[in-house]
């Protein structure tokens, strides 16, 4: 991932530019002062802009946020801030501020991606970090290799949480999903392809069907007919399906894990292997297998 970086007045005008032409391109909005000789084209993403404003690179959530990576939360500006950093303007309150030494250039707006990761890991705590994680595996911004590196940086406490990344979890509420299954002790298996169903986002001890809905996805009525029909195909093939609400999942995970083991630890249990057969798909980086 290549990150933006500002300019110097001084690069600039070795670039050909003019003092005219710079003052003129400010007053045009093309150009935008981030703060004295820095400046950056008028596109950049103004969350950048206000990080690069205060002296520092978009950072942890923030930039997670801006790539289409899961976060649970973002209302705050995170920005990274070199330690060595000195005169810097004041901060508003709602920033917030990540002191370290950084393998970024003096000049970029974005923080590292692998540091990012790992301070987001701290920020939002366990699962929500895993579940970032997760997502920036399966768009391919990282590698597994460098989900190594990610846990490299953080305390030794949060190591045991490497054996937990995985991939295949095309959202955050999947991961959280996922982690709950894990601490209840079922067997599943995730992204299944089931004939005559289509794939699901679990598949729990060979009959349980567990979907992660979200309001993007699943809010139309076209797309809740296709989920009854869905539904109805696996039922006649003798699969329960439970439908999870992600703003649920993601605010309430104690009522869903409460549901979730009242269905699996429930009297509907059946031994696997009685129903038909089906096809495991993953279609992001790291496929894992059931547990």
């Amino acid at each position: 991932m290549t990150s933006p970086a500002f300019r110097t007045y001084r690069e600039l005008r070795e670039e050909g530019w003019t003092r005219h032409r710079i003052d003129r391109a400010v007053r045009s909005g093309s150009l935008v002062r981030l703060r004295r000789g820095r400046y950056v084209d008028a596109t950049t993403d103004a969350t950048v802009q206000d990080a690069g404003s205060l002296g520092g690179r978009l950072d942890c959530v923030s930039l997670l946020s801006l790539l289409g990576v899961f976060v649970l939360h973002s209302e705050h500006l995170h920005v990274q801030f070199d330690r060595e950093a000195s005169r810097l303007p004041d901060r508003p309150p709602s920033v917030v501020p990540h002191w370290r030494s950084s393998v970024s250039g003096p000049g970029d707006l974005h923080a590292d991606l692998i540091e990012a990761l790992a301070q987001a890991v701290v920020c939002q705590g366990p699962r929500a970090g895993i579940a970032s994680v997760d997502s920036a595996l399966c768009l391919r911004l990282i590698s597994d290799g460098e989900v190594d590196a990610i846990f490299d940086r953080l305390p030794r406490r949060y190591r045991r949480l490497r054996c937990l990344v995985d991939g295949s979890a095309e959202s955050g509420p999947e991961t959280f999903v996922r982690l709950m299954l894990r601490a209840l002790g079922a067997r599943y298996e995730t992204q299944v392809r089931i004939r005559g169903v289509g794939r699901v986002d679990f598949l729990v001890d060979g009959w349980l069907i567990v979907e992660c809905d979200s309001r993007a996805h699943h809010s139309s009525w076209e797309a809740q007919l296709s989920d009854r029909r869905r539904d109805r195909a696996a039922a006649a093939q003798g699969y329960l399906t439970v439908r999870l609400v992600a703003e649920e999942i993601l605010y309430s995970p104690d009522v869903v894990r409460g549901a979730l083991a009242g269905v699996i630890k429930g009297p509907r249990r059946r031994r696997q292997g009685s129903l038909p057969l089906v096809d495991a798909h993953n279609s992001c980086a790291i496929a894992r297998p059931a547990r």
